[in-house]
């Protein structure tokens, strides 16, 4: 058998079902392969950036390991920006880059690059193997390696000579071991008794917590302890819950702001956050100020990076966060109720066409259950900050990293993951000229989600950036004017122009919603108020001064 081969082979064992990428001389060993491989479905992407993309969305929602492959040279370095992205948001993908023959090696071989080290330093391992022999063994090392511990990408170089080599069937794994990061009970117990002595505090969330929001707002009830959101967590917590009090930081709530840099708070319990910019307003001292802080996070780097910690708590949070709460019952601590200052009712769109009424407007006529893949746009300040929470995991917003044209490939992933569930992309022209044509992959493997394009013919987000920072926008921010829905319709796809919000209704939604493939929804709007995005508009200007 060909090492190529056992390659999938051993994906095959271990449950991998589809693999996002590009075909390539460098790599065509497996895409051949994959003939002979029904259970295994090639994924062919419009660019390999777009593969990685997915292959991380397609992680985060299936809650297991994805794949992404990309040639040598070029294809690889394509790969690069979606690396470092799953690394950001610690997501289990097995990136496999072809390489030259090794024979031609420092030869100027068409598409010759040493991959390897290039992907180092943004992944938990990356190798070149240079035995056939070697590969499977490397690349079942590699996907243990990213399952791990703190998930997260990992890299496998195969020299194509690598991939050709005769190797004996029987070496393939069956499958692989997951190591969890080891649990500090102690420390979970300890935390438990000071929380019980302490007389106040704040829960402060961040996209760790996913799948454990039952178990935080128990927490939050038995203690009368208000919880707060990061950007990222956007999604997670349903604003009708009495203790919810918003979200903090970029594109956050004023009265959440005021709560955790004014509040009297004595306490901060911090749940799987690495307390980033965009996560504290911009590194506010008022976060910790003044208060004892309480760390859990299954990731020990992020202890002290940036606040002082006074008790860290190593651990995966399904572990650490029921042993504190099993603690708390054995102390006797009775349920408490809390008030918090966040008005969770909905907002109502008004009848001016504004990026703000839009987007409540297009809540309002999308099912409750709509899932909304967010692009780095300056839409995105205007989700956080005024829609609200009507469905668990509502909203995938990775302003954190902000890879622009990331969100369209996560949604196309995030609806094969969970292709139940209505699934809406919120992107900009901007983004959309990066990744756009992605929207024929949708249609090519039958993905019906919606394309929402914020069509302003510039660069959003920087067009006020330098607005704020220098008083002036230069005049190349701008873009040629294009109609995206006639685009989407020379392609077969359903598509819908709104020009005003007159042209938001039931009917046209409807339509495009009920698509057995993607449909676009093009908003032809130019809005020069700027986005809501808190603290961040006062970081700007101030470089200006």
């Amino acid at each position: 058998m060909k090492a190529g081969i056992a390659v999938l082979e051993f994906l095959k064992n271990v449950g991998i079902d589809r693999i996002f990428g590009i075909p390539a001389g460098s790599v065509n060993v497996l895409f051949d392969g994959m003939n002979d491989y029904a259970d295994i479905r090639p994924i062919i992407t419009k660019h390999e950036g777009a593969a990685g993309y997915m292959a991380a969305g397609f992680a985060k929602y299936t809650g297991g390991p994805a794949v992404a492959i990309g040639s040598s040279g070029p294809g690889a370095m394509n790969l690069i920006t979606p690396a470092a992205n799953a690394m950001r948001e610690q997501l289990p993908v097995l990136f496999l880059t072809g390489a030259v023959p090794s024979s031609t090696v420092g030869m100027n071989s068409s598409q010759e690059l040493d991959a390897a080290p290039v992907f180092a330093p943004l992944t938990k391992y990356s190798k070149l193997v240079e035995r056939g022999e070697d590969l499977v063994s490397e690349v079942a090392k590699a996907l243990e390696i990213a399952v791990s511990g703190v998930p997260g990408p990992v890299h496998i170089a195969m020299p194509l000579d690598v991939q050709m080599a005769a190797i004996d069937p029987a070496t393939i794994p069956d499958g692989i071991r997951t190591v969890r990061v080891k649990a500090d009970y102690a420390a979970a117990g300890q935390a438990a008794r000071e929380i019980k002595s302490r007389n106040s505090g704040l829960i402060f969330c961040g996209q760790g917590v996913r799948g454990l929001v039952p178990e935080v707002m128990r927490l939050s009830e038995r203690l009368g302890w208000p919880v707060v959101s990061t950007p990222v967590a956007k999604g997670l917590f349903k604003d009708t819950h009495p203790n919810f009090a918003g979200v903090y930081g970029f594109a956050g709530h004023e009265s959440t702001g005021k709560l955790v840099q004014e509040g009297d708070s004595d306490t901060l319990l911090i749940l799987g956050s690495s307390l980033g910019e965009t996560a504290t307003s911009n590194y506010n001292a008022g976060l910790a100020q003044g208060r004892f802080v309480i760390q859990l996070d299954r990731d020990e780097t992020v202890f002290g990076r940036k606040y002082p910690v006074d008790l860290p708590v190593l651990g995966d949070l399904a572990d650490t966060l029921p042993a504190i709460l099993t603690e708390l019952n054995v102390l006797g601590t009775s349920e408490q109720s809390v008030k918090v200052p966040y008005n969770p009712e909905r907002l109502e769109p008004g009848k001016e066409f504004t990026t703000k009424n839009v987007v409540l407007k297009l809540q309002q006529l999308l099912p409750e259950q709509t899932r909304y893949a967010v692009d780095i746009t300056e839409t995105e300040a205007y989700v956080i900050h005024d829609l609200n929470v009507l469905s668990p995991d509502a909203f995938d917003i990775n302003v954190h990293f902000g890879a622009m044209g990331s969100g369209l490939s996560v949604g196309i992933a995030a609806k094969m993951a969970d292709p139940e569930r209505p699934t809406v992309i919120i992107t900009g022209d901007g983004c959309f000229h990066m990744h756009g044509m992605e929207i024929l992959t949708a249609k090519e493997y039958g993905v019906p989600v919606l394309f929402i394009v914020m069509n302003n013919s510039r660069l959003g987000l920087v067009y006020h950036g330098h607005s704020l920072q220098f008083k002036r926008v230069h005049e190349t921010f701008s873009t040629q004017p294009m109609d995206f829905a006639k685009m989407a319709e020379g392609l077969g796809i359903p598509a819908a122009r709104v020009e005003s919000m007159e042209d938001l209704n039931a009917e046209s939604i409807g339509k495009l919603m009920s698509a057995d493939g993607p449909a676009l929804l093009e908003i032809v709007l130019t809005d020069d108020t700027p986005p809501p995005m808190g603290d961040r508009v006062k970081f700007l200007a101030g470089f200006a001064e």
